[in-house]
């Protein structure tokens, strides 16, 4: 099993021992699995991709081959603690519906996407081309990704859903934060992951 990757880290330490997880596009399961061995976590992958699927089996994970945006009508309301998706959410095609069904089927969501508002994204654009990062490493016509968007879209939808953010963290695509980061989140960083639920009412 790979080892735990930065991101995934800051992931694992905002989900609380004994809980239940739902991963969805989670990949070879690098981050269940992780949290079963040293968590004491329960739940399930939801991937799309064979080969992963294949992995994530190898790697005792729960997993079930699917595509997201046929929603997630197979859970129950409230069936898990956290419902992560991490780099997935600018590759569905309906990412404010999928929002509703997180927060519908787990009290918490922890998400993590390529931030487009990042000074290097925007300094590309004014070169009249569309933006080649390390967090967004594809050319225009073969990336996955179809709905990208920056950490002020992202508030801006919370705000609109009525969803209450609980913790936000910046990084750089080598998943370190600084100052400037911090500062000025949505110029300074590359890689963006929220922790939210909806408002009490």
């Amino acid at each position: 099993m790979q080892e735990l990757r930065p991101e995934l880290r800051i992931i694992a330490d905002w989900i609380a021992p004994a809980s239940r997880v739902l991963d969805l596009g989670c990949g070879d399961g690098t981050l269940l699995a992780y949290l079963r061995d040293h968590q004491q976590v329960s739940g399930y992958g939801l991937e799309i991709d064979p080969d992963k699927v294949a992995d994530a089996i190898d790697n005792s994970v729960n997993v079930i081959q699917t595509d997201l945006d046929r929603g997630l009508n197979d859970f129950e309301t409230g069936a898990f603690d956290y419902v992560v998706m991490s780099q997935t959410l600018q590759a569905v095609h309906y990412p404010d519906r999928l929002l509703e069904e997180m927060l519908r089927v787990g009290r918490e969501g922890i998400i993590t996407f390529p931030n487009f508002g990042h000074w290097y994204c925007r300094l590309q654009l004014l070169r009249g081309r569309m933006p080649v990062t390390p967090s967004l490493p594809n050319t225009w016509y073969n990336t996955p990704n179809i709905h990208l968007c920056t950490l002020r879209d992202f508030e801006a939808l919370c705000a609109e859903k009525d969803f209450h953010i609980l913790e936000r963290t910046v990084v750089d695509h080598a998943h370190r934060t600084s100052l400037p980061m911090r500062l000025l989140p949505n110029l300074m960083g590359e890689v963006a992951l929220y922790r939210f639920q909806r408002r009490a009412r």
